[in-house]
């Protein structure tokens, strides 16, 4: 009872929605000596219903509110009843209350917690902003309490485990989840292919995948997504075409379109985008938003900016997503200043632009060069807007002076801020510059702070030592060399990918895996021969090893572009579009070879490398080679 007097909030129950017929049962108020209002807990008013008290938990929306209710159970018999007892405990645990602290307290008052009481809180601690006191307190309830738990136990763990991505942890969880009898559930199954997912094992999701009894949409789906979120696209675009087979039958939805747009947009697989905007039209999933946005994104980055514009001209509503990519879409394929203008289009259409919208704005100055502009538009953003800098904010900053050849200024922008943690991206880009105008000792500096961050990695010292070598540093070039070796450190091949009706064909430096690998190698000296009539000189100075003139020509000769562009020209008829996706920024030599080669073969070639699209039609690149 003297608990009971203690909560006594100035708002009343009445302000709770949904609750009128209860409020004459809980309430009643002091007929003599008392005379507040808000005096709601006297201890001779009737015990509600216990029908009645759910739905009054359920509509606690305040702290006060949710103390005055406990009140009122402490003092009845209600808080024995189970039912009662967990409803009140999720509605502490969860959102909009979420006081963890005080739910593990109710929760120690339960003389005998049942699986639902113990869910409550799992629930709870998943959740919340410490996922990993879920895995504790389930070994507590495990190993004190003597409560086993059940499939939705699985499931919070699983979350817990997702969000941190504690694999070995979520391995447990899964054995658990065997020697519990539970592996005919599908939604736990899916929860778990999810975490395997999040932690990069698509060997393990696709294990889980195989041994499920049922698969639905959403099980499909799972897989696309652990595939396409692990770079593993060739096999995202595959399962669309299995998961229709007759063996399958399961039929793809929206959320199976929107990945595989995504995938396609990795790839650059524009054929397979537009069968994957074809099935949307005929099944009306083209209509939702928030998948034209994503048809705007793949076909921006398949460099197909035509159907881009098109797509984006005939949404009716454009949010703020829509304009974003259409700006970032003109800004990678080097119309910079036309994304410039479709920003002052979007604010005088009275769309708020938001920090989605200013990268791509950036992105745009510095892929065209335009420095004053770029330092504007980031003073509007953070002045006029009052948007934040992040961290790719500062990097397409230290991308736009670090290319201008102002070094010193990039390096202090960064290097002052404070408010921004800048990742190792950030960082990356400026020794990028530093590569392109052999600032050798702004280069070291930059390792040095990456290694503080503990992010270098294999390609930070490539690119130091490119850094050298074009300075002709080579004593330090053998360092690093020697460093690497020392280190293990492994470099990452160059990789380019073609897609030729629907299948994508993927080419390394030499590579000797493709079945056509001997008309493609007779195709590229054909090629080789009539670029060098037209002029074609290979630029030595992209092949950073220490070797004479000859041996650095035949290096430079088999990189994995020149391999994907010689196979488009043997496999596809005359006058058609290659297009070739790169996993790192394409070199001067191959920059050179196919510009010479769109004016040779009358074809227009687009490259989209690591950090741009290049355009190369009739001897020309869009990006007037500034890259």
């Amino acid at each position: 009872m003297a608990l009971a007097r203690m909560f006594r909030p100035n708002a009343t129950l009445r302000s709770l929605p949904h609750i009128a017929p209860i409020i004459p049962r809980l309430l009643h108020c002091h007929r003599s000596n008392t005379s507040s209002p808000d005096n709601l807990l006297e201890h001779d008013s009737p015990s509600p219903p216990s029908g009645d008290c759910i739905p009054l938990i359920r509509s606690c929306s305040t702290k006060a509110h949710l103390l005055q209710i406990h009140a009122r159970l402490l003092c009845s018999d209600l808080v024995h009843d189970p039912t009662i007892s967990t409803a009140f405990l999720s509605r502490a645990a969860l959102a909009p209350l979420r006081d963890l602290g005080y739910s593990r307290l109710v929760f120690e008052r339960i003389p005998r917690p049942s699986v639902f009481h113990c869910n409550a809180l799992l629930r709870g601690y998943a959740e919340s902003g410490s996922p990993a006191e879920a895995l504790r307190f389930y070994n507590h309830m495990r190993r004190h309490l003597g409560v086993r738990g059940n499939p939705f136990s699985a499931s919070f763990l699983l979350k817990s485990c997702t969000s941190i991505c504690f694999l070995s942890g979520g391995k447990q969880v899964h054995g658990r989840v065997l020697r519990d009898g539970h592996q005919c559930d599908s939604v736990l199954l899916t929860s778990l292919m999810g975490l395997y997912a999040s932690c990069g094992d698509c060997e393990g999701a696709h294990r889980v995948f195989d041994e499920m009894p049922f698969r639905d949409t959403v099980t499909w789906n799972v897989l696309i997504s652990c595939y396409a979120q692990n770079r593993r696209s060739k096999d995202a675009l595959h399962l669309f075409d299995v998961m229709q087979r007759p063996d399958h039958g399961c039929k793809p939805d929206d959320v199976t379109c929107l990945l595989l747009l995504q995938a396609c947009a990795q790839l650059s697989a524009l054929d397979f985008g537009e069968r994957v905007h074809e099935y949307a039209a005929r099944e009306g999933y083209d209509r939702a938003l928030n998948l034209r946005n994503s048809l705007i994104a793949m076909y921006s980055k398949c460099g197909c900016l035509d159907k881009a514009y098109a797509v984006f001209s005939d949404t009716s509503q454009k949010n703020v997503v829509s304009w974003s990519a259409m700006i970032s879409g003109l800004a990678m394929n080097g119309y910079g200043r036309e994304a410039i203008e479709a920003f002052g289009a979007m604010l005088n259409a009275g769309v708020t632009p938001d920090e989605h919208t200013f990268t791509g704005v950036l992105s745009a100055c510095s892929h065209s060069g335009l420095v004053d502009q770029g330092l504007r538009f980031f003073d509007m953003m953070r002045d006029k807007y009052g948007i934040a800098a992040n961290a790719r904010h500062f990097g397409c900053m230290v991308d736009l002076l670090g290319r201008a050849g102002l070094l010193d200024q990039a390096y202090g922008l960064i290097a002052k801020e404070k408010a921004v943690e800048l990742d190792s991206t950030t960082w990356r880009t400026l020794l990028g510059a530093c590569r392109i105008h052999g600032h050798a000792q702004l280069g070291e500096h930059v390792i040095g702070h990456l290694i503080e961050l503990k992010a270098q990695q294999a390609g930070d010292y490539v690119l130091l030592l490119n850094t050298y070598a074009s300075a002709g540093n080579w004593e330090k070039v053998a360092e690093v060399r020697k460093l690497m070796k020392d280190k293990g450190i492994q470099t990452s091949p160059g990789c380019s990918t073609t897609e030729i009706n629907g299948v994508v064909h993927e080419f390394t430096v030499d590579d000797e895996s493709h079945p056509r690998k001997a008309e493609i190698y007779r195709m590229l000296d054909e090629i080789n021969s009539q670029l060098k009539i037209a002029g074609y000189i290979p630029n030595v100075s992209s092949e950073l090893h220490r070797m004479d003139e000859e041996e650095k020509e035949n290096a430079l000769s088999c990189h994995s572009e020149k391999l994907a562009i010689a196979f488009g020209i043997l496999a596809t008829p005359p006058g058609r579009t290659i297009r070739i996706a790169k996993n790192l920024r394409t070199c001067v030599d191959c920059h050179n070879f196919a510009k010479i080669l769109s004016a040779v073969y009358d074809r227009l070639v687009i490259i989209r490398d690591r950090s741009r699209f290049h355009h190369f039609r009739g001897g020309r690149c869009s990006c007037d080679d500034y890259w």
